[in-house]
């Protein structure tokens, strides 16, 4: 079976008296016949080599769609007089989106159900939603390709109609003066997809009226528009990787001018809440893993602030919420998520306890001042998804829903785990683990290792239900928490970023060598996993130690990053120069191409891979991963698997809908799986491991 070989069109790339010839620059014209007829063939070529395993692909979807409860309810919160919730009907992909007024056991009022809007699309997606001022309006926006650029439309709740004013080409992201006819939105570049311009529309006027309130010139940053949880204020953030500026407006006012909160400062990065007569602000001005203060809302300069929560070398602030007789805060502490309340008396506060060894935990929907309870949200690596309401004042957890998993699940048939890899400059690297307890430490066990590691985004421990369906085979799961991430405070994503990037890779590869040094994993059966910037992670240490592991799947893989940031055109690229290096700069230039996936590929044997890829995907273009596989092809010496699989319909984040999108996971899984040799029944599967 023959693998499809794409032509070569030597296109001569030159940078710094540095000249790179790029045989494949062709793939990236998106509408190019010549290029869609390659993915279909390689699209035709996977699905012949995973033929074999079809049959076993379409049993692992229904068994991991049969874990889903499909008749199911969110925990309601209450915004005003209303309670808003979602909820699924059995055998349908989209939310129904409803609210009761007054209290739970009053009438439903649908306001959305989205499985009528998706009707005739192969893709949908929900991307922001709001209700104005006194809950009679709804702006709802809408993306049918994948591409993150939407349509915002109106219903009017009270009598149920929609109403004529519609909006294109815009993002999600909304947000409603207090007149309730005045609705604030985000339009992006037409080109690059950069969130830039801030317009005011009114109610019953056309698109073509609509005012331009704020344009961000700057195209390393980016800008979006918010309401205040009091209400009071209408904010426009811009953001870029290490800067950060807000202006408001009092939303009662919306014809009025923005004001600057406090103008952008190179390194300063900030976030503005209000309460009451001040802000509150999250900052990290003179403090690297952040703290908090506060200003009066007429004294927004620095020299005004005051000092709520000092900075902390060994405690990461996240992020807080503001109550009448509280507030809470998300720190991170050793790669763990803790929450802490804090009464306005000034005194230290107290955590929420856990009681386990890794887990995920953040705050929940809590837009109500008035009210003595914490609403959280929690899981672990065997705890399913859970919504707690904390009584701030007893301690009492209370248990709102669990998600549930239907089949027979027993989380205590699982067990979780901690350990610490070491780097090879000393560093101690977290990781999490979750396996069947019966595994214990065989020695051979297949391991699936996931990463990221970029954006200071943390991957925290939480539940999958699909994910048992690795486990019950005898996988052990398990999550490097390596740097560029910020599990262990901002210094950890700063050793992890620019001309720190290597320590990434070299991180999750100490990972893999530190599992199967302690008996965690056989090492012929050794697999990687990552996604987007985790993509970038696979494709390098591919090139590093393709000896290491025996599969990877590289999913909408950032794999051709010299490429890629020396074009400004095509999205992301200027708002990421502080995260991977401005290549117009010769060392940035010449370190990323020193690490670069697709252009460190050489002539050797590589592991069995599998890459993905949606032709809409925004943020990495599909044409990395197809040029990726392409060279790979030409140049690996090996016999192993290299496929690419390209959802023609769909953009970064894959498949819409509730349970279409595990078709794709099913088929990730049959790769692993096949490759384990582990395709029989999982009861089965774990008899022949042991």
């Amino acid at each position: 079976m023959n693998p499809p070989i794409a032509k070569t069109i030597p296109v001569v790339l030159e940078k710094h008296g540095h000249a790179r010839v790029d045989h494949y620059y062709w793939l990236n014209g998106r509408n190019d016949p010549d290029v869609l007829a390659y993915l279909k063939e390689e699209n035709d070529y996977t699905r012949r080599v995973m033929a074999h395993r079809s049959q076993f692909e379409e049993d692992l979807f229904e068994e991991i769609k049969g874990r889903i409860k499909q008749t199911d309810l969110s925990v309601p919160y209450k915004l005003d007089a209303y309670y808003y919730y979602t909820r699924f009907e059995e055998g349908k992909e989209y939310p129904v989106y409803c609210r009761k007024r007054g209290n739970l056991d009053a009438q439903e009022e649908i306001m959305l159900d989205a499985n009528a809007l998706a009707e005739g699309h192969q893709f949908f997606s929900m991307t922001g939603m709001a209700v104005s001022f006194d809950h009679d309006v709804l702006a709802y926006a809408v993306d049918t390709q994948g591409r993150r650029i939407s349509t915002i439309r109106f219903k009017n709740l009270t009598t149920g109609e929609s109403c004529e004013d519609v909006i294109y080409n815009v993002t999600g992201n909304v947000a409603w003066a207090n007149d309730n006819r005045t609705l604030f939105y985000t339009r992006q570049d037409p080109k690059t997809l950069r969130a830039f311009q801030i317009f005011r529309h009114e109610l019953g006027c056309p698109e073509s009226s609509d005012a331009l309130v704020f344009e961000e010139k700057d195209e390393t940053f980016s800008a979006s528009v918010f309401k205040t949880k009091s209400k009071r204020y209408l904010m426009i953030a811009s953001h870029q990787t290490v800067s950060s500026e807000y202006r408001y407006l009092h939303a009662d006012h919306p014809e009025g001018e923005f004001s600057v909160f406090l103008p952008r400062e190179r390194f300063h990065e900030y976030d503005v809440e209000h309460y009451q007569d001040e802000f509150y602000i999250r900052t990290n001005w003179h403090a690297k893993n952040f703290r908090l203060m506060k200003t009066p809302v007429t004294q927004t300069a620095k020299s005004s602030w005051e000092e709520v929560i000092p900075h902390r070398k060994d405690v990461l602030l996240e992020s807080f919420e503001l109550f009448q007789d509280f507030f809470v805060v998300e720190e991170r502490h050793q790669g763990l998520m803790k929450i802490r309340v804090v009464s306005w008396g000034g005194e230290e506060g107290h955590e929420v306890d856990f009681g386990e060894p890794t887990y995920s935990a953040g705050l929940g929907k809590n837009p109500d001042f008035q009210t003595s309870t914490l609403r959280y949200v929690y899981t672990s690596m065997t705890t399913p998804n859970s919504v707690y309401d904390y009584d701030v004042k007893t301690k009492e957890k209370t248990l709102l829903k669990q998600e549930e998993v239907l089949g027979e699940f027993d989380s205590a048939l699982y067990q979780t785990e901690r350990t610490w890899a070491s780097a090879s400059d000393g560093n101690r690297i977290p990781v999490s683990l979750v396996y069947r307890k019966t595994l214990r430490r065989s020695r051979n066990n297949p391991l699936l290792l996931y990463g990221y590691g970029s954006y200071g985004s943390s991957m925290d421990a939480s539940f999958s239900s699909p994910r048992l369906s690795l486990l019950d085979r005898g996988f052990v799961f398990a999550i490097a928490h390596v740097r560029g991430g910020e599990d262990l405070g901002r210094e950890w994503y700063e050793t992890g970023k620019l001309f720190h990037k290597k320590n990434t890779f070299t991180d999750f590869i100490a990972c893999a060598e530190h599992l199967i040094q302690q008996g965690y994993a056989n090492e012929e059966h050794v697999y990687a996993m990552g996604g987007s910037a985790g993509g970038l992670l696979m494709g390098a240490v591919l090139n590093m130690r393709p000896d290491l592991f025996h599969g990877v799947v590289a999913q909408v893989p950032f794999v051709d990053i010299v490429t890629t940031m020396s074009d400004p055109d095509i999205p992301l690229t200027t708002g990421e120069y502080d995260e991977w290096g401005d290549p117009n700069q010769k060392d940035y230039y010449d370190y990323m191409l020193s690490y670069s996936p697709y252009d460190n590929v050489t002539q050797r044997a590589y592991p069995h891979v599998l890459v993905t890829t949606g032709l809409h995907d925004s943020q990495v273009q599909y044409w990395e991963p197809a040029k990726w596989v392409a060279k790979l092809r030409r140049w690996k010496t090996d016999t192993n698997r290299l496929l690419l699989k390209t959802n023609m319909e769909a953009g970064h984040a894959g498949a819409s809908g509730r349970f279409h999108r595990y078709k794709e996971l099913a088929f990730i899984y049959s790769f692993l799986l096949d490759l384990a040799n582990l395709t029989d029944s999982s009861s089965r599967a774990l008899d022949h491991l042991g």
